[in-house]
């Protein structure tokens, strides 16, 4: 049984290697053609970057002043972190809260968090434009609570199956020790909520970052572009575009998720069992 089990181990060890390959390949491919003329990425777009196709940085320096990547590149990083933390907070607390509390009111919220995972985006994307519009919410700071409330289901969800697993005396001892509510749950829920804290950070960082419709939706595109939306801006008339810088700006914008998600990827795993094993 041993045997079998080792050979079955180095069968899936290289299967899953193999799809890794099939997976960071574009990636790869990406970051070379960054490097060659415009001419060369749709002639040779598997060649190596050597000789007349190499251009040092000439395409990211391009990307950048074309785009003003840094413009945009403040614009995401404001939009992303203060929706995470926006999401962390209200959705911990709510999440605490049906737990906690038993009854018709906490259940149907639950229920509505738990609907708002199952309806597609596309549904409702007309009117939460035009109601994003209509309360002015077209700016960095207005498209935060949209984020909130698209980001809720899941987070709500996470967070409720770790909530239920806390023993209540914990929380019974911190009211004895003369803690109110909201001291309670900062200063004891939150602490312990750490693992799912990180996993709900790292799954809404990378799907905040990289969203491309909801700015474009939500944002007045004129004043305010997150970097999905600026890079579009290297297509030019008649369908042409500059595949030079935009392969550049795609690098420049997966560096930061992909260095971020290294970082912390390790939590995953571990707050997601954590919540499903207490839940």
């Amino acid at each position: 049984m041993g045997v079998r089990k080792a050979k079955h181990g180095w069968i899936l060890t290289i299967l899953f290697a193999l799809i890794s390959i099939a997976w960071v390949f574009p990636i790869v491919l990406v970051a070379i053609n960054s490097f060659k003329k415009k001419v060369y990425i749709s002639r040779q777009p598997f060649s190596i970057p050597v000789d007349k196709m190499f251009v040092k940085f000439e395409n990211y320096v391009r990307g950048i002043e074309r785009i003003h990547f840094f413009d945009a590149f403040k614009n995401s990083l404001f939009i992303t972190v203060f929706s995470v933390v926006a999401i962390i907070l209200c959705t911990s607390m709510c999440a605490w809260y049906i737990s906690r509390v038993n009854s018709k009111f906490s259940k149907g919220m639950y229920c509505l968090c738990l609907f708002s995972m199952i309806v597609p985006f596309q549904m409702v994307m007309f009117t939460l434009s035009k109601l994003a519009n209509m309360l002015h919410l077209y700016s960095p700071v207005g498209i935060i609570p949209v984020y909130l409330g698209f980001g809720a289901g899941l987070a709500v969800f996470m967070f409720c199956g770790f909530v239920k697993g806390i023993p209540l005396e914990i929380e019974e001892a911190a009211m004895i020790d003369g803690c109110n509510p909201l001291q309670t749950f900062f200063k004891v829920v939150l602490p312990i909520l750490k693992p799912t804290c990180i996993t709900v950070t790292i799954l809404q960082t990378m799907w905040i970052w990289n969203d491309y419709l909801l700015p474009y939706l939500v944002l007045d595109i004129k004043r305010w572009k997150t970097i999905p939306i600026a890079i579009q801006y290297l297509k030019g008339g008649y369908g042409s575009v500059d595949m030079g810088a935009m392969m550049a700006m795609l690098v420049l914008a997966i560096i930061p998720i992909i260095v971020f998600y290294m970082a912390c990827q390790k939590y995953i795993i571990e707050g997601v069992v954590a919540g499903a094993v207490k839940g």
